[in-house]
């Protein structure tokens, strides 16, 4: 996620959040009554984790292993990870990267369809600045008018038939990419 702009990638700041912590939020929302779009992975993952101590940078163990300032990958948690994978799906590193934001974004255009935010520029500053989005993107919404939000659109659909109904793009989303309105004027 670092090539696509992200600060750093997401077995990073699960370590830096702490896998509790992270655990706990990833329970609490796939128990949430919001649907499909937070299903997808299995939490037992973290919870296993916990249960041996791998709690990340604060227990010197997590997906890394912490030795002062020194990080490398915790050989234990790569052998527990093998036990998750049921195959390999061959993924080039775009492909993860577009299945990984594209629930991000998706979020946060449900966020403005809510009308949870205001409107595209406080989706864009709060998420670039507080949860540090790819910052040069310009935001999840200026992001979809650069690429496109008809072929956003048109990805998060194809994810959604090959990988599940977790993909499915929010209602705003298809209504932006069937009129072909932009989110940015």
């Amino acid at each position: 996620m670092k090539n696509f702009g992200m600060p750093v990638g997401p077995a990073t700041l699960a370590d830096e959040v702490g896998i509790d912590v992270v655990s706990h939020v990833a329970s609490f929302l796939s128990n949430a009554d919001l649907g499909v779009r937070m299903e997808g992975g299995d939490i037992s993952l973290m919870q296993n984790m916990i249960g041996k101590g791998w709690l990340g940078k604060k227990s010197g163990q997590g997906f890394y292993s912490y030795n002062g300032k020194k990080k490398t990958i915790n050989s234990d948690v790569k052998a527990y990870l093998k036990e998750f994978s049921s195959r390999d799906l061959g993924l080039k590193e775009k492909e993860i990267q577009d299945r990984m934001v594209s629930r991000f974004v998706n979020e946060a255009v449900k966020c403005l369809e809510d009308e949870i935010i205001a409107d595209p520029v406080v989706g864009d500053i709060g998420l670039v600045f507080g949860t540090g989005f790819a910052p040069f993107r310009g935001g999840p919404f200026r992001y979809l008018d650069t690429v496109g939000v008809d072929k956003y659109c048109d990805l998060m659909n194809g994810f959604a038939e090959k990988y599940g109904p977790q993909f499915e793009p929010c209602q705003l989303l298809k209504d932006h990419a069937a009129s072909g309105k932009k989110f940015h004027g």
